[in-house]
């Protein structure tokens, strides 16, 4: 173990994550603090009612350059780039030739250039793909030596605002260049966890002090990735290598929403990207399986990768996540059924350690979603 510890990347907040007491574990490749000693839960709490800051920067970001990037950007992804406008935010997807995810991300028009946020176990990949694809297109550019900070909860709009007030005019999905502390930073009114927030991108060598600036308002807890977690899981938010992989669709993620209508069958840029025939052909047929969320019924938490069974014990699906609803005080989880069981009110059952756990199919999200649309 202590090998593989020598190759563990750290982010700028590493110091400050061992002075407030983190318990760090290996995560994409990196030593990150799954919680700190408020628990997983209060940190859990405290960001649904206040606000929590989360150190992100294991997260890949990624510009690129030029006067035809969204074009370019347009051939990997099912999504509507030509026409986002400056200061817009939107939530795109690698697809593959099968159509299968190979990674979800944020894409941003700054104006200057088009702004990448993308997952950090598949950082390396979508790099590589970027520039497989679109090198002879436009410029990419890596931003290695940036971090990437998440302020978010009901409270965080009256933080930022003490710092920077212009951040309060941002809405949902929405970017401005803002001054804090002194730092030119890229904030996106963006987040992972159902709640209005902000993620903001500054150079590694400002984000502690700026950390520490945001931890001195009597709102703000350093908030772990345990708890990062059961946030987006109570959001009815996807996470990479669970409910999305290289054999799962978009339309069988139920991330139709995210497939612009300029980029389907009729629209003004129909197709063009990795897999549009097998994704189009689905949204045209259907689908036979479908991602659902799970309330399990009493205590018992069921866990990613627990079989799903009908009335008869046979297995039909799959738990993708599944933990603790902190905000519920009750177990919940998402998974993958057979399209014909995917209505909400179906009585399926879980199996955990042998034993069948009851459990209904339910409409996602879990927690009503707090976004700041203005």
């Amino acid at each position: 173990m202590a090998n593989h510890d020598i190759t563990l990347q750290k982010t700028p907040l590493y110091t400050l994550h061992q002075e407030l007491g983190a318990k760090l574990v290996p995560f994409a490749g990196y030593e990150m603090p799954v919680q700190y000693p408020l628990g997983i839960k209060k940190e859990h709490l405290h960001t649904r009612e206040k606000a929590g800051l989360f150190d992100v920067s294991h997260m890949g970001q990624i510009i690129l350059k030029g006067e035809k990037a969204a074009q370019a950007l347009e051939s990997l992804v099912p999504v509507d780039i030509v026409d986002l406008s400056i200061g817009q935010q939107r939530y795109a997807l690698f697809t593959n030739q099968d159509g299968g995810v190979m990674d979800d991300l944020m894409v941003t028009n700054t104006g200057e250039h088009l702004f990448l946020v993308v997952n950090a176990a598949c950082k390396e990949q979508d790099i590589n793909h970027l520039k497989r694809h679109l090198a002879n297109q436009c410029d990419i550019h890596v931003l290695d030596d940036y971090a990437l900070l998440a302020l978010q909860g009901p409270k965080a709009g009256e933080v930022l605002a003490k710092i920077a007030p212009e951040s309060s005019e941002m809405r949902f999905m929405t970017a401005k260049t803002l001054m804090l502390n002194g730092v030119e930073c890229f904030v996106t009114r963006s987040g992972y966890t159902g709640e209005d927030g902000f993620e903001i991108s500054l150079p590694n060598s400002q984000a502690e002090a700026l950390a520490r600036l945001l931890l001195a308002d009597d709102d703000v807890e350093m908030i772990g990735l345990g708890a990062r977690d059961s946030l987006r899981l109570e959001a009815g938010l996807c996470l990479y290598g669970h409910e999305l992989d290289n054999d799962i669709s978009p339309v069988e993620a139920s991330l139709v929403w995210a497939l612009s209508k300029a980029r389907r069958v009729d629209g003004v840029r129909a197709g063009g990207y990795l897999g549009a025939e097998v994704i189009m052909s689905q949204l045209a047929n259907g689908v036979s399986r479908k991602r659902v969320g799970l309330k399990p019924q009493g205590k018992m938490p069921v866990r990613d990768g627990a079989e799903i069974v009908d009335e008869k014990d046979n297995v039909i699906g799959v738990v993708t996540s599944g933990g603790f609803g902190v905000s519920l005080n009750s177990p919940i989880a998402m998974g993958y059924v057979p399209s014909d069981y995917a209505e909400a009110g179906r009585e399926l059952n879980a199996m955990v350690r042998g034993k069948k756990v009851p459990m209904q199919v339910v409409s996602l999200p879990f927690v009503k979603q707090n976004y700041y649309r203005g």
